[in-house]
């Protein structure tokens, strides 16, 4: 296809027309709770006695729907299923199995809205966010389909008299892709699509809380011709199925988003090799962020305001690109902190459903309990100024947290929360402002909000992220725009979105003929 992409466009809300699609989206879904979802191996759908529930963590008596859990045999069956299918997967035109991803991009955009309900629904996401979600998800499989095409005559090298020589990229085999609660839809599909786009078959691993949108994504890409055996559907319990799976001496790459626990456990197991295998396993991690706003002594106060606020609130505080710390220069310290506060008391947190809802709940009760428990350590470390409720008692909301005055090396400034909690530290200079940005374990996105020429160019270089944004929010990567990925314990750097995302799936083949 030679037409060109910019990325799906997101809904305007303010129109009435959409307003009604949407709610018309949410009755639908809602006339579909509490369905079950089979495991999906070689195509055949599979029931276990063992289920994973799926509930709605802003109501939490509501069942969105059940999928069955896979335990080692199905794993193992579901490996080799996958290994066989690799076998001829591998050998189908690039332009192929790119076309599957064009068509599984086109009908999840004529479902857009009901795709965005069940996210709606099951991650607690609001309108826009979930809208947000969704659009990104089709532009995954657009790019990596297009990005493929590209790749697909391999790269361009020289041969000399007597020699024809070509460079050319091949699958890697068969990948394990974990996926996050987070972006259920947008980061599960973009991994998906990005290992079978390259000629691999994958085995699909989604987060516990956010099965069900899974479940519908994998019925989109039968739909859109996928051949059985390239995608298997095995949710399961991590310790159970996910170490055995990542220590497979059949698996050749592992893709994984998720805590930094998780990934460093990963990296490590998948690191050792088993007997009988034959390589060394490719891990492509994404492991979360500490991610902070700078604002300098001449930002636009009120941009930088509302910057610092949707960084930390979007999606109740659950990215790994949230903007989770502020460090605000002395002399306009005050001001910014004052006007955070102002914004952040006017941000409505209630069902998702309801439109005009700003922020829904945390994903369920352990996130509950957890971002609980860092308000508590934030009221001994600095001063709270807005925030620091709970309510769990129909579904799992914490009022969005401001805590001010912190200590650039507290807790609260340097453990990822993954909560609607954000903390500010105020900052002698710009070289304190750096200092700061650059003390924690992570390195995965930052804003810095300045009219300075000097300092924006000096954080182009010095401020160590792999996603750092200039006079706005730290949230919000486009697809082929700013590829996303982050340094340091942020994991791989793999920049999801970007022009060298799938060589990760692929390896390079060098032929050379004389003649």
């Amino acid at each position: 296809m030679t037409v060109s992409y910019a990325h799906e466009p997101f809904t305007n809300f303010q129109e009435e027309t959409n307003k009604q699609s949407f709610q018309e989206a949410l009755a639908y879904v809602n006339s579909q709770l509490g369905k079950h979802y089979p495991l999906i191996i070689n195509g055949e759908a599979i029931e276990t006695d063992k289920k994973i529930i799926s509930v709605n963590p802003a109501d939490k008596k509501e069942v969105i729907g059940s999928v069955s859990a896979a335990g080692k045999e199905l794993a193992e069956k579901a490996m080799q299923a996958a290994l066989q299918a690799f076998q001829t997967w591998k050998k189908v035109r690039p332009e192929h199995r790119a076309n599957v991803l064009f068509k599984a991009a086109a009908i999840i955009r004529r479902r857009k809205h009901e795709f965005s309900a069940y996210l709606v629904k099951e991650a607690g996401k609001p309108w826009k966010e979930a809208d947000a979600d969704t659009a990104e998800a089709i532009d995954f499989l657009e790019y990596y389909a297009r990005q493929m095409l590209k790749l697909k005559d391999g790269s361009p090298v020289k041969s000399r008299d007597g020699e024809y020589n070509q460079y050319h990229y091949k699958p890697l085999g068969v990948g394990i892709v974990i996926s996050p609660f987070n972006f259920p839809l947008a980061i599960m599909a973009g991994t998906a699509a990005a290992a079978i786009v390259t000629g691999n078959t994958i085995l699909l691993k989604p987060a516990d809380a956010a099965p069900v949108v899974a479940a519908k994504f994998v019925e989109v890409m039968k739909e859109a011709g996928l051949p059985d055996g390239v995608l298997q559907f095995i949710p399961g319990d991590g310790g159970e199925i996910g170490d055995y799976l990542v220590e497979h001496p059949k698996t050749r790459f592992v893709s994984f988003t998720g805590s930094r626990a998780v990934g460093c456990r990963i990296y490590e197991r998948a690191a050792k090799v088993q007997p009988g295998q034959k390589w060394l396993k490719r891990v492509i991690a994404e492991m979360g962020g500490k991610d902070t706003v700078l604002v300098d002594r001449d930002a636009d106060l009120d941009l930088a305001a509302s910057s610092i606020v949707y960084s930390a609130f979007g999606f109740s505080g659950q990215k790994c690109s949230a903007g989770s710390r502020a460090v605000i220069h002395q002399d306009v310290y005050d001001e910014v902190v004052e006007k955070a506060v102002a914004l952040t008391k006017s941000l409505t947190v209630g069902s998702p459903e309801d439109f005009d809802t700003y922020m829904g709940p945390v994903i369920h009760e352990a996130s509950y309990n957890k971002v609980m428990r860092y308000i508590e350590i934030g009221k001994t470390e600095g001063k709270l100024l807005t925030g620091g409720e709970g309510d769990d008692s129909k579904g799992y909301f914490i009022q969005p947290t401001i805590f001010a005055d912190v200590d650039e090396n507290a807790r609260l400034m340097q453990e990822e929360i993954f909560g609607p909690v954000v903390a500010i530290s105020k900052a002698r200079d710009f070289d304190h402002m750096l200092e700061i940005a650059n003390n924690t374990d992570y390195g995965l996105t930052g804003a810095l909000l300045s009219k300075t020429r000097a300092h924006i160019e000096r954080a182009r270089e010095d401020f160590h992220v792999g996603n750092l944004y200039f006079n706005r929010g730290c949230t919000g990567a486009i697809v082929g725009y700013q590829p996303f990925g982050g340094f340091n314990m942020s994991g791989t750097d793999s920049k999801a979105g970007g022009p060298d995302y799938l060589i990760l799936h692929m390896q390079a083949k060098t032929t050379s003929e004389a003649y």
